[in-house]
């Protein structure tokens, strides 16, 4: 493993940082930490160039208005597309997922996405709020993933996307799967923030990022009894 420091980018965090996903990074930093792994963040704003050559790249949930905005500013940058292709990992959550793919909907116009993710999202009937819970795909090795949904859209896989999970409760992108990914994208609609619900995500993305092909194990006690928690909460009665 390399000794380099892993770099970690929160994007745009005066756009997109409204339902608490910020703590992505908080987890993300503590567990390559606790490893000792050195690890340096960044948060980017809007009005930033975006840095093509960090590791792991991370976006949260927002409105239609900055969800606009973003992909826009995202699109010109080209920043994202470079890390992207150059092998980088991204974890993208609600608005953030939607914008990863080749279009979504924001105040009621149809808006061009960044096409990083083969999907496209529109608007469902009915908005999405609760507990989600999903079995994910078995090719991550993961266990099952929990958060708290709260969107209005419904996300479409193309070919060249998987679901990221089968849902179990909630809605997702459907009512039958949630989130997506393909290479070492991964999109979803789970807040709560996702990898303090998910910390197995978190060991992925590291994964990932480092080229281990494990990592040393940590202490979950505490991570492990709100899973259980937010897991049991999803469950039919």
């Amino acid at each position: 493993m390399s000794t380099e420091a892993l770099r970690i980018v929160w994007i745009y965090p005066d756009l997109l940082s409204t339902y608490g996903d910020r703590g992505n990074l908080l987890i993300l930093a503590r567990r390559a930490a606790d490893r000792g792994i050195p690890a340096e963040t960044y948060e980017v704003r809007s009005d930033q160039r975006m840095p093509h050559t960090a590791d792991i790249y991370l976006i949260g949930g927002g409105e239609d208005g900055p969800q606009s905005l973003a992909a826009q500013r995202l699109i010109a940058d080209g920043g994202l597309h470079q890390a992207v292709a150059q092998g980088a990992a991204v974890l993208a959550i609600c608005a953030g997922y939607q914008l990863m793919g080749h279009s979504f909907f924001a105040k009621g116009a149809k808006c061009p996405g960044l096409g990083l993710l083969d999907i496209t999202s529109d608007r469902g009937e009915t908005r999405a709020v609760g507990e989600l819970r999903g079995d994910i795909d078995p090719r991550l090795g993961l266990p099952a993933l929990t958060g708290f949904e709260n969107h209005g859209g419904r996300t479409h896989l193309g070919a060249h996307a998987a679901p990221l999970a089968r849902v179990t409760a909630g809605i997702g992108n459907d009512g039958q799967t949630e989130g997506a990914w393909a290479g070492k994208i991964l999109g979803t609609y789970s807040h709560g923030p996702a990898l303090a619900r998910n910390p197995a995500i978190a060991d992925l993305l590291l994964r990932w990022a480092t080229g281990a092909d494990r990592l040393s194990p940590l202490d979950d006690t505490w991570a492990d009894r709100l899973r259980n928690e937010r897991l049991a909460a999803a469950s039919p009665a």
